[in-house]
C-alpha cells in the first residue's frame, strides 16, 4: 500500500450565521480565512448554499476574502450551476479573481438544489426544460476562455473607448482554476474530458459496490483515463471530514464525539435510489486520524487534501481544528507550508 504524500493542504468551511444576526458569522468566517492564511495552509474554500444560514454568492464572499488575504488560493466548493446565468456567474468570478490577483478556484456541480421553490424565482421561462447539467458548466468555462463576441468587426462603444466586446475583466488563467464536484463515474468521466481540475469528497455514488473507498477508487481511475490529451497537469483534490481531539478540552471531546456518532449510521450501507455512499469522519487524535489516513488508499491517490469542517461547530472549534491538522497531522503526511514567512501561525 502507498504511503500518502500530501503535497497541498486546503480546508472547507461551511459559512454559518444566525438567522436573525448574519453579519457576525459571516465576519467570523472571514477571520478563519486569514487564521488559516496565517497557520500556512494552501486554500481556503466557502461552500455555496442556497435557502440556508451559508453563503449564497461564493463569488461575492471570495471577493471579500480576496482583500483580507494576500496569499492562499480562494476557492468555492461547489456552485450548483441550475440557479447561474453562465456569462454573469463568469463576470462575477473573473472579477473576484481579478481582484484577488489570480488566486481564485472556482468550483461547480450540476443539478438545483430545492429546484421547486427556487426555480421560478431564478428563472424565467419554463426551466424545466433548460439544460442545468453539464453544458450549462461548459458555457461558464466557455466566456472565461475571453473569446470576442460577435463578429471580428463587432465593436461596441463606451466613453472614451471602442473595442471587440468580450467577458470583462479577463484574467486567462482563470480558466485553468476551473474544478468539478464529482460523485459518479460518469461525472468524473466528464470532468476529465473536459480538462477540469476534480473535487472528489466523502459522498460518492455506489456503482457496482457497497464500498466507498472501492468507488472513490473508480471515480478517481475513471477520471484520469478520461483526461483530455494534453491535459495531464490538471489537480485533483481530495476531501475529508477530519476532527482531532489533541488540544481540545473535555467537553468539546466529548461534543466531537457524539458529533460522529450521529453520523455513523449513514455509512454502513448504501443510501437511497441513488445508492450514495458516505465514508466515516475522520474523529480521534491526531495519533489515531494519520491511522486511519495512511491505511485509506485514495488518500495515498491524490497529492492535495481538503479538510471539510463540519456544519453548525464554532469559530473556536475550527480554528483548533485547523491549528491540529496543520501541527500534528498534515506534516506527517509529507505536507510542508509553501509561505517563506508565516505571520504567526500559533494558536
Amino acid at each position: 500500500m502507498s504511503t500518502p504524500t500530501i503535497g497541498s493542504l486546503a480546508f472547507l468551511t461551511p459559512g454559518n450565521f444566525a438567522d436573525d444576526d448574519p453579519y457576525p458569522g459571516l465576519e467570523e468566517t472571514l477571520q478563519l480565512f486569514e487564521y488559516g492564511e496565517r497557520l500556512g495552509y494552501d486554500g481556503a474554500w466557502i461552500r455555496q448554499r442556497h435557502l440556508e444560514h451559508g453563503v449564497g454568492s461564493a463569488a461575492v464572499f471570495l471577493a471579500a476574502a480576496g482583500q483580507r488575504t494576500e496569499r492562499v488560493e480562494l476557492g468555492t466548493a461547489v456552485i450548483p450551476i441550475g440557479y447561474e446565468s453562465p456569462f454573469r456567474l463568469a463576470e462575477d468570478l473573473s472579477l473576484a479573481d481579478v481582484l484577488s490577483r489570480g488566486r481564485l478556484q472556482a468550483g461547480f456541480s450540476t443539478g438545483m438544489p430545492h429546484a421547486e421553490l427556487l426555480g421560478d424565482l431564478v428563472h424565467d421561462g419554463d426551466w424545466r426544460g433548460f439544460d442545468l447539467s453539464y453544458g450549462r458548466i461548459a458555457r461558464v468555462v466557455d466566456h472565461l476562455r475571453g473569446d470576442y463576441l460577435g463578429g471580428p468587426d463587432t465593436v461596441i462603444q463606451s466613453p472614451g473607448n471602442t473595442q471587440r466586446p468580450r467577458l470583462q475583466p479577463h484574467n486567462p488563467g482563470l480558466v485553468d482554476r476551473i474544478w468539478y464536484g464529482a460523485g459518479s463515474r460518469r461525472s468524473a468521466r466528464w470532468a476529465g474530458e473536459q480538462g477540469l481540475n476534480l473535487l472528489t469528497g466523502n459522498i460518492v455514488a455506489g456503482e457496482g459496490t457497497d464500498d466507498f473507498t472501492t468507488a472513490q477508487l473508480h471515480l478517481l481511475a475513471e477520471y484520469r483515463h478520461a483526461l483530455a490529451e494534453g491535459r495531464t497537469a490538471t489537480r485533483v483534490a481530495l476531501g475529508r471530514v477530519i476532527v482531532p481531539f489533541d488540544s481540545a478540552d473535555a467537553s468539546t471531546r466529548a461534543r466531537y464525539r457524539e458529533y460522529a456518532a450521529s453520523r455513523h449510521a449513514r455509512t454502513l450501507a448504501p443510501q437511497g435510489p441513488k445508492r450514495t455512499l458516505f465514508a466515516p469522519d475522520v474523529v480521534g487524535t491526531a495519533e489515531q486520524i494519520l491511522e486511519q489516513l495512511t491505511a485509506d488508499p485514495a488518500v495515498a491517490a491524490v497529492p492535495e487534501l481538503r479538510l471539510e469542517l463540519p456544519y453548525e461547530f464554532r469559530r473556536a472549534d475550527y480554528e483548533q481544528i485547523l491549528h491540529d491538522v496543520r501541527h500534528l497531522i498534515a506534516p506527517e503526511l509529507g505536507w510542508r507550508p509553501r509561505a517563506a514567512q508565516l505571520h504567526g501561525a500559533g494558536r
